[in-house]
C-alpha cells in the first residue's frame, strides 16, 4: 500500500495537518514516536489554553483530544509509540523506515515539534532525592493538590497558568529566578489579581525534607530563607533532541531547525514540514501557527502528490 501522506508526529500541527489532507481526500497515515498531543499532554496536560481560537480557555489535554478526535473521524490512520528511523527514496515514491517496518508513501509532513524532550532540572541539592517524592515536572490534576502546599518555578506562560490552576484549589507560591516575569501581560495581570504568593530575584539552593519534600530554600540576593512546601513543580523550560532530522537529508539552520520555502515544503523533494521545528525570519512559535503552517503544508503536499488542474 501507498500512502499519499505520511505525517511524522501528532501535535498539533501533525492532526491539523491530518485532517486538512483527509479535506482533500488524501489516504494519510499519522506517525507519533510518543503518545498523541505533544507537548499538550506530555508537559502541560493541566494546563488552561486561553490563545487557541474558538474557546475562552481550554484544557490542553482536552484540546489534544478533539484534535485527536476529529482527525479520526475524518479517516486518519494514526500509530502512536513509532519513531520513524530513516526516509529513503523509492521509485516515484518514499519510503518511511520504522521499528515496525517500511511504509510507502508519495508525500511526508515533518511535524515533530521539539523532537523527543524532557524538562531542563534545576541541578541543585535534593533535586534527584525528591523527584516522584514531591518533586515534579508537570502539574498533578487539581483533585491532588488539595491542601497541599504548591511551589512552582518558572517565569513563562506555562509556569504561571500552571500556578494559576493549583491556586483556585490551594495555597500556591510562584518563584522566578528574575526581577520580570517573561510571560504575556494577560496573564501576569492575573497573577497579580490572584492570591498566589511571588518571590523574585530568587534561586534554589536547596530542597529538603526525610522521605518527602518539605521544604525549600532560597536564596534572594543575598538574604537565605526557607519556604514550606509538599509539593514543587518545575517548569523551567525543555531540552530537545532534533537529531533524527540529520539522518532524514533535511537542510538545517544554524539553530538546528528545518528550512522551508513559503509553501513548507523542504529541500526534498516530497517533503513539508510545520510546526516548532520549522524556523524562519519572524516565527513566533504558537499552537495556533503550527496550526496555520500545518494547513499550508498539507495543501502543497496535495498539489505535490494530486497536481490538481488549479495548482
Amino acid at each position: 500500500m501507498c500512502y499519499d501522506v505520511i505525517i511524522i508526529g501528532a501535535g498539533p500541527g501533525g492532526l491539523t495537518a491530518g485532517i486538512y489532507a483527509r479535506s482533500k481526500m488524501m489516504n494519510t497515515l499519522i506517525l507519533e514516536a510518543g503518545r498523541v498531543g505533544g507537548q499538550l499532554t506530555s508537559l502541560y496536560p493541566e494546563k488552561g489554553i486561553r490563545n487557541y481560537p474558538g474557546f475562552e480557555t481550554v484544557q490542553a489535554r482536552k484540546l489534544s483530544d478533539r484534535l485527536y478526535a476529529q482527525a479520526e473521524s475524518m479517516g486518519c490512520s494514526i500509530r502512536e509509540n513509532e519513531r520513524v528511523m530513516e526516509i529513503n527514496n523509492g521509485k516515484e515514491e518514499l519510503l518511511v523506515v520504522t521499528k515496525n517496518g517500511t511504509y510507502h508513501t508519495r508525500s511526508v509532513i515533518v511535524a515533530i515539534g521539539m523532537g523527543s524532550f524532557h524538562p531542563k532540572k534545576m541541578d541543585c541539592p535534593g533535586e534527584k532525592e525528591f523527584t516522584g517524592k514531591g518533586i515534579s515536572y508537570i502539574l498533578p490534576v487539581k483533585e491532588e493538590l488539595v491542601d497541599k502546599k504548591v511551589v512552582m518555578f518558572g517565569g513563562g506562560n506555562s509556569a504561571i497558568e500552571m500556578a494559576l490552576i493549583a491556586d483556585s484549589v490551594t495555597d500556591t507560591t510562584i518563584v522566578h529566578r528574575r526581577s520580570e516575569f517573561r510571560a504575556d501581560e494577560s496573564n501576569v495581570e492575573d497573577l497579580n489579581n490572584s492570591s498566589i504568593k511571588t518571590i523574585m530575584s530568587a534561586n534554589v539552593v536547596s530542597f529538603n525534607g526525610k522521605d518527602t519534600l518539605k521544604s525549600i530554600t532560597l536564596d534572594r540576593e543575598g538574604d537565605v530563607f526557607d519556604v514550606k512546601a509538599d509539593l514543587a513543580v518545575i517548569n523551567i523550560g525543555i531540552y530537545s533532541d532534533l537529531t533524527d532530522l540529520k539522518k532524514w537529508g533535511i537542510d538545517l539552520t544554524p539553530e538546528g531547525l528545518v528550512k522551508v520555502t513559503f509553501d513548507m515544503m523542504t529541500n526534498r523533494h516530497g517533503i513539508f514540514a510545520c510546526g516548532d521545528v520549522v524556523d524562519y525570519a519572524g516565527k513566533y512559535k504558537q499552537i495556533i501557527t503550527a496550526c496555520g503552517e500545518a494547513a499550508t503544508a498539507a495543501i502543497s503536499a496535495y498539489k505535490f502528490v494530486k497536481k490538481p488542474y488549479w495548482a
